[in-house]
């Protein structure tokens, strides 16, 4: 078959296609004087150029759309070693404010051991040494912890955040400042863990 039947052909197959479909649009009028002005075997070189590189562009968005369902597939490979990754991270977090918390447990025991110890001293002995000593342990053990104990002064302002006022009283401090301390106070990496207990002066006393 000579390259100008091919044509034809081709021409004949497309014009087929044309015909089924009912959203083809008219061709232009300069496009069909240049197509009957030209030789056919050009058109047909032409023809197969095009039928090339629809062929190359098919071949395109295969790769394209190949390349996005790869991407997709490691972004879901992603997304669920992070899931993983963030489980972990929270089994050790959790695992670790276990350990800290079994060893303040472990420290405190031996406070406790100590008070016991204690009071199973005869009735007629002294046991304020005993109790002094730990005491003494058992600040040890809150300093270890970073716990720093809130004891204001007469006369000292009063902060709402770290004092619990129990009663305004007739004193000669100024109005409005603590008067005594009642029961010291705790806070813990500048968290207030129990606010002091103070007395305030009415000023009265002046």
């Amino acid at each position: 078959m000579s390259e100008k039947d091919a044509a034809t052909d081709d021409d004949a197959a497309d014009t087929d296609g044309a015909a089924e479909d009912d959203t083809q649009v008219e061709p232009d009028a300069d496009l069909v004087e240049r197509v009957e002005e030209s030789d056919p075997e050009t058109i047909a070189r032409e023809i197969a150029s095009l039928r090339s590189a629809r062929h190359d562009a098919e071949d395109a968005a295969t790769e394209y759309e190949e390349r996005v369902e790869d991407l997709e597939e490691q972004l879901k490979r992603k997304q669920a070693e992070f899931q993983n990754f963030k489980k972990r991270m929270e089994r050790k977090q959790e695992e670790q404010k276990a350990r800290a918390t079994e060893e303040l447990v472990e420290r405190l025991l031996d406070v406790r051991n100590n008070l016991v110890r204690a009071l199973e001293q005869d009735e007629d002995t002294d046991i304020r040494g005993g109790v002094r000593t730990t005491l003494d342990q058992f600040d040890r053990v809150l300093d270890a912890e970073n716990v720093v104990a809130i004891e204001p002064e007469p006369g000292e302002e009063v902060d709402p955040q770290r004092h619990e006022v129990l009663m305004r009283v007739t004193s000669d401090q100024p109005e409005g400042t603590v008067d005594e301390l009642h029961r010291p106070g705790y806070e813990m990496a500048e968290k207030v863990l129990q606010a002091a207990q103070v007395t305030v002066s009415d000023g009265a006393g002046e």
